[in-house]
Formats: structure tokens, sequence, C-alpha cells
């Protein structure tokens, strides 16, 4: 791009002389002023749908520049400006995550200090009511817990069984005939026959996890 710069001074020649051959404006130099215009025209932008070329930038506090979050005008933005605007999505404390690409956000998006988060843990939602989800980044389960040895007891207080026993004591028809009649055992402990139980259990893990996808997780720090 060029900008115009005047060659021949026209104004000095009306303070010159009569018969000074520097007071002649000659065609040359109209000519030389002409075709700087030209070129100077040539090479500017146009007003209506401009095609610029090399490098463009705007000057710095321009409304490009300070433009606030949320504005929705047709204001020409810089790529400073696009870049606040997208660390705004990202603030202090955010997490980012990412399906496939382990590369650190800061390298990715160009903007904050990203450190590695939640590994091997699945986020939970805040929850004031329950000590477990009262604090921020609070951890907490396990993702294989132990079955503790343990001993297992069986009892018997006492009990009592009803069993028909035969009796001739009953008398029908003159004859001396049997009959049965209900008794129960005394309520004793019984001695537990045919039960088998095994008198310790093992320590031992009880995996249980719920179903998940594995992604990568950043938090910004600053």
């Amino acid at each position: 791009m060029s900008n115009y710069t005047k060659s021949t001074n026209f104004a000095t020649k009306d303070n010159l002389s009569s018969g000074n051959p520097l007071k002649i404006v000659k065609g040359t130099e109209i000519d030389t002023e002409f075709n700087d215009i030209a070129t100077a025209i040539a090479t500017k932008a146009d007003l209506a749908s401009p095609t610029f070329t090399g490098t463009p930038t705007l000057p710095t506090g321009t409304v490009a520049t300070t433009q606030s979050a949320g504005n929705n005008t047709t204001a020409i933005a810089t790529t400073a400006f696009v870049q606040a605007a997208i660390a705004l999505l990202y603030p202090v404390g955010s997490v980012y995550t990412n399906a496939s690409v382990s590369t650190n956000p800061g390298t990715l998006l160009g903007f904050g200090t990203w450190t590695a988060f939640g590994a091997g843990r699945v986020p939970v939602g805040f929850d004031s009511g329950n000590a477990l989800f009262d604090s921020a980044e609070e951890t907490g389960g396990s993702a294989n817990a132990i079955t503790v040895t343990h001993t297992h007891t069986i009892t018997d207080p006492g009990h009592l069984h009803t069993y028909s026993k035969a009796t001739t004591t009953s008398v029908q028809s003159g004859n001396a005939t049997p009959c049965f009649v209900s008794n129960t055992t005394d309520n004793t402990s019984t001695a537990f026959t045919g039960i088998s139980i095994d008198s310790a259990g093992s320590s031992g893990t009880n995996a249980n996890y719920q179903p998940y996808i594995t992604v990568y997780m950043w938090k910004r720090t600053a």
C-alpha cells in the first residue's frame, strides 16, 4: 500500500519573479503528480468489500480490541479479542475434557496454565446437604474395596420338637388297644448335625465399577 506524497510544491511558484524558469509549471511535473496519485489509489483498499493483503493489524485500544464479551454487532474483532473471548469460556478452576487428544489445553487453546485432573475418578455434583459432597474437589469412595476377614457363628438357644407316642392305657370295648398321643421334647439346645459352615471368611477385593468412559481431563489453575 502506497501513500501519495506530492513531488512538486506548486504554491511556491507563485512567489517567484516573472522570467524565473522555475515559475513555469511543466507538463512532466503534472504527469509525475498524477502518476503518484494513481499509484496510491490503486494500492488502497476499497470501501466496499475490501480485500486485504499481508498482515493487517488494528491499533491498540480500538473497538475491535476493547469491545465487551457478548458483543454481537458487526464490529471487526482482532485475534486478541477472540482469544480473550475464548479464555472467558474457561476461567480459572474450569475443567477441560477431550476424548482423544492428550495435549495440554494451554497448547491447544493458547492460554492458561493447566494440570491433569481427576485421574481414575468420575465427577459428582456438589451437594451442600451431604457431607460426602459438600466441598469442591472432595474425594472419596474406593475402586476396589476390601472384604475384611470375619468369623461366622451359629447358635441354638433351645427349641421343642413335637412327636407322637404309642400308649396302651386307653381301653376300647374291653380290650387294651394301642393309640397315639402327642408329646414334646425338652426345651434344650440340640447338637447340629448335617450342617457345615466356614468358621471364617477371607480378605479379598470386591471391585464394583459403575459404567464409565475414559477421557483426558485438565483443570485450569492460572
